[in-house]
């Protein structure tokens, strides 16, 4: 099986030639963007999805399209689940759980964007409410249900790298809310939970990785609106072959998908536990300048003592010690 995969490999590419008849996953946000291309690859080759929405209803005409696929006696089952109530979390975690089977891979997928200023049910800043504490509680919640050997992929962003995460304000109570630092920081606080959860649970072989599934055009922007998007990714574009570079190329779907795939279901797990992984392999640490579209990771998403600490912050916040 070819094992040599980059920014241009699908999910089909990655998971080419695999078997994932007896695989069960957890897939969060399956509505749209990349949670329908993952959930359509991953029981095309056999698995059994478990998959998440906020609105049943709507997600139903995805199930029907990802099911017309199904091959190797792959199955899709949708669960409902709003990661802003962590009353809703609570109730998902709680039915999935009374299902004696196990994960063998969790997929934490859902997000949202550079939202308006606002909060979750609960109080807290939308953006690290959602994609960071919801995802946070609920992979917890189903701990004891990932089998031995098991994987959680935390889909996180090379935004992460445009401002320094810091545990002081996480709600932007006292600081001035600025859209794409929230979401920023949500995408550091992921990262960062995968390397706490990879080194808590590895010694029983579950494995934590967190992706930056490359720029695509998806449901995601919608709140940073389509002509603000395309403007702000010519102007990098028009930098990029100024400096003797190629253009920008937006990802498809499908290449999206392929890292989240990789890391979760082909990657050796000692090579991608506690890493950050981009283009489908695993990220070196970049402290210095980078251009938006170029690879690498802060040091500050993979700080050991800064995941900890946001561990124990982010149990307060939701109210359970895991």
């Amino acid at each position: 099986m070819n094992q040599t995969f980059n920014a241009s490999s699908t999910a089909d590419d990655v998971l080419d030639g695999v078997d994932l008849r007896g695989k069960r996953v957890l897939l969060t946000g399956v509505s749209s963007g990349l949670g329908v291309e993952t959930a359509r690859s991953l029981v095309a080759h056999g698995a059994h999805v478990i998959g998440t929405a906020r609105d049943l209803h709507n997600a139903q005409a995805v199930r029907n399209a990802v099911l017309s696929g199904a091959a190797n006696g792959g199955r899709f089952d949708l669960v409902e689940l709003d990661l802003s109530s962590l009353e809703s979390v609570r109730r998902c975690a709680d039915g999935i759980g009374k299902d004696d089977s196990f994960f063998d891979v969790i997929i934490a997928n859902a997000g949202v964007m550079a939202t308006p200023a606002g909060r979750t049910r609960d109080g807290f800043e939308t953006q690290f409410g959602t994609n960071h504490l919801g995802h946070f509680l609920l992979v917890n919640r189903l701990e004891a249900r990932i089998a031995d050997g098991g994987r959680v992929v935390v889909v996180a962003s090379a935004s992460h790298r445009s401002a320094p995460f810091s545990l002081d304000d996480l709600n932007f109570e006292h600081t001035a809310y600025e859209p794409q630092l929230a979401y920023a920081r949500s995408k550091t606080a992921n990262i960062l939970f995968a390397v706490e959860f990879d080194r808590r649970h590895r010694a029983r072989g579950v494995r934590a990785v967190a992706v930056h599934p490359g720029t695509i055009r998806t449901g995601l922007g919608r709140h940073m609106g389509q002509e603000a998007m395309e403007t702000a990714i010519a102007q990098i574009s028009a930098s990029l072959v100024a400096e003797g570079q190629a253009p920008f190329q937006w990802k498809s779907v499908a290449q999206g998908a392929a890292t989240t795939l990789w890391a979760g279901l082909v990657a050796a797990p000692a090579e991608v536990g506690g890493r950050y992984c981009e283009n489908c392999h695993v990220s070196e640490v970049n402290d210095g300048p980078l251009s938006p579209f170029a690879e690498g990771v802060r040091s500050y998403a993979l700080d050991p003592e800064t995941a900890t600490l946001l561990w124990r912050r982010s149990e307060d916040m939701v109210g359970e010690t895991f």
